[in-house]
């Protein structure tokens, strides 16, 4: 059986795509897989690591802005060539079925499959249907997201399934006491986790400062792990030094490089809302307190984030508000208080879909049968 899965622009689009990959090997034993992306992606370099075979095709995404003319003229000519990169592809790897996780490198090779009658799926892992999604809702014969109030936004709703979002096996590998043993931590105070992301965000490691001296003069009632990512360390570093916040109950790091374990170890976790953070989230049925990015497309982070606080999984601050005083206010709010920790756990909880990589492999399958 030959299965191709497309898709690109961030690890959030890649990394369902390796997890379906890795699970249907382990079932299919003469499984070929080719990942189709763009030639310089990102998403090369994750799938070259992960040793799956590669072919990429060229094509851009539209800018809305004056200035963006000339890019928008080139993407118009990738819009034309892709079409034939993607029916050589074909033709070179004649496959049964074709996977789409997000990003718009995935349009060619899907409506080109689309068109010869292979069977095709998308995975959208936003709460709501990106550009390249909905270009290919009519094309593809199943649409897979995440939550049931995803269907809403679909012209299509009797082609939505609901898979959820795959995450790591190893989330799940140590128990919550294990993690917590393997981390150091000894007594029984609560851990927070917070991260901005692989980067971080300049103006919400500067608000981390005032949480860090908040916890400091409130004599750290819980253990604190926090990644400031890269563009941000050296100027955490030296805030934390001037303001005198080291401190053992406060680990400040560049990466959280273990953050299967210490997300498993922690009792809330302070991020954005990503679509992978959000599969993990809701998987680990852990509480949160969610600052969207107002930098992403059609916000898709704040509407991610929505669908938590509406089942009580999460407090959402968007941030324009969400100052160090006003995060850790409501952090505090969340482990003090071990009733509002269990109810927002449970609401968390009642969104997770665990074996989401099994309930993909089932759905594409299917199509294939």
């Amino acid at each position: 059986m030959k299965v191709i899965f497309t898709c690109g622009g961030t690890a959030g689009h890649v990394n369902p795509a390796l997890a379906l990959a890795g699970y249907m090997k382990e079932r299919i034993p003469d499984l070929e897989v080719l990942f189709v992306g763009t030639p310089d992606g990102m998403e090369r370099r994750l799938v070259a690591k992960a040793g799956y075979d590669y072919a990429g095709i060229e094509i851009a995404s539209f800018q809305r802005s004056l200035k963006a003319m000339g890019h928008n003229l080139h993407t118009a000519r990738t819009m034309i060539t892709s079409r034939r990169e993607a029916n050589a592809i074909l033709r070179r790897f004649p496959a049964h079925l074709v996977v789409g996780t997000g990003g718009y490198a995935s349009y060619p090779i899907i409506k080109a499959a689309a068109r010869r009658n292979i069977p095709t799926a998308v995975h959208e892992s936003n709460m709501v249907p990106g550009l390249t999604t909905k270009l290919l809702e009519g094309s593809a014969d199943v649409i897979m997201v995440g939550f049931e109030d995803c269907r809403q936004h679909y012209r299509h709703p009797d082609k939505v399934a609901v898979t959820g979002t795959p995450v790591r096996g190893d989330f799940f590998t140590l128990s919550k006491a294990e993690a917590r043993e393997k981390l150091g931590l000894a007594d029984d105070k609560p851990l927070v986790v917070s991260f901005w992301g692989s980067l971080g965000a300049s103006t919400m490691n500067r608000h981390m400062l005032d949480f860090f001296a908040r916890e400091k003069a409130e004599s750290f009632p819980f253990h604190h792990i926090h990644a400031v990512g890269d563009r941000g360390w050296d100027e955490m570093e030296r805030a934390m030094t001037e303001r005198n916040l080291h401190c053992p109950a406060l680990d400040v790091r560049k990466y959280i490089y273990d953050m299967a374990v210490v997300m498993r170890a922690a009792d809330l976790v302070i991020c954005r809302a990503g679509a992978s953070t959000i599969s993990e989230l809701t998987a680990l049925g852990m509480p949160a307190v969610i600052v969207p990015s107002p930098y992403v497309t059609n916000n898709h982070q704040e509407k991610n984030a929505r669908i938590l606080e509406k089942h009580g999984g999460a407090v959402v601050l968007l941030e324009s508000e969400a100052t160090g005083e006003r995060l850790y206010e409501a952090a505090a709010a969340v482990v003090a208080d071990p009733m509002k920790h269990k109810a927002m756990a449970e609401g968390m909880a009642s969104l997770g879909i665990p074996d989401a990589t099994e309930q993909i492999y089932r759905t594409v399958m299917a199509l294939v049968k």
